[in-house]
């Protein structure tokens, strides 16, 4: 595994995040709204979204691409904000990168962690895509730290979500049956909680809230948000500037993206930029 370098104190390269598409602005805007002096460098692989229905071997191959840019552009962290990435590939990425490398799942099964310390709640509950729920990763760390015993944990792939959020169909009124024929299993087993186990699925939030009333949501892309901030102040590594700049990069110059980012973000479409990796 490569050695790491720390961030340093004043540290005024940028933080590197990056997703398979749109669903990683989420991360980027809270980081965005957490670390106003810091530098941000995303990078969206929009011409190959989604990553949940590709082959491991394949999301591995893009994660290192992914990262190479970011490492191309000398950011002092990479923020992962792609569940299905680091379910499968964060072990990969850690091989290659000399700088601190953040996934969600982690951070997710601490905010699961605090979860279960309330009476009574046993029950959790994954969506995620389709790679995502099969390699277990998240039943696994929550296995690691509280054993199996009294602990029931479903998970249910959810393959259309993403599409049609990359689409910018996540407010159409159709999206509701689909949303509820996923969630039915996990509504049926009366769930505590539940990981919103793709950075996409927060975008869904109202109409989760709806469909399963009193279940607490855990967003993944938060948690991680929240440890990268931690890190960026256990180092006094802020940038010394006052200005801070958002350079975002896609793989494809979807509309959707060019109109989120700046919902989102207030970045112009002039200043996206269109990339090829690999």
């Amino acid at each position: 595994m490569t050695p790491k370098i720390l961030p340093q104190k004043e540290d005024n390269r940028p933080i590197g995040v990056f997703d398979s598409g749109i669903g990683g602005l989420i991360a980027l805007t809270a980081l965005a709204k957490a670390l106003p002096q810091e530098d941000l460098v995303y990078l969206g692989d929009t011409a190959r979204v989604p990553y949940g229905d590709r082959s491991p071997e394949i999301v591995k191959n893009y994660a290192r691409e992914c990262v190479q840019f970011l490492l191309d552009h000398s950011v002092k962290l990479i923020v992962v904000a792609c569940n299905t990435v680091s379910a499968i590939a964060l072990s990969e990425i850690e091989k290659i990168s000399p700088v601190p490398v953040i996934g969600v799942i982690k951070p997710a099964v601490s905010a699961v962690s605090a979860v279960l310390l309330t009476p009574g709640y046993k029950k959790i509950g994954i969506i995620g895509t389709r790679v995502t729920v099969q390699s277990r990763s998240y039943e696994h760390e929550i296995y690691k730290i509280h054993g199996q015993a009294g602990l029931l944990i479903y998970a249910q792939a959810c393959p259309l979500f993403v599409p049609l959020i990359e689409e910018g169909w996540h407010e159409d009124p159709f999206i509701y049956p689909v949303a509820e024929k996923y969630l039915r299993p996990l509504k049926e087993e009366k769930i505590d909680a539940l990981i919103l186990g793709c950075t996409h699925y927060p975008l869904l939030r109202k109409v989760i809230e709806e469909i399963m009333p009193g279940v607490v949501l855990i967003d993944p892309a938060e948690e991680a948000t929240k440890q990268t901030v931690q890190i960026i102040q256990q180092y006094a590594s802020q940038n010394a500037y006052k200005e801070r700049q958002i350079e975002c990069y896609v793989t494809d110059l979807a509309p959707t993206f060019v109109r989120m980012v700046n919902q989102f973000l207030g970045v112009s479409p002039e200043a996206i930029r269109h990339v090829s990796i690999g």
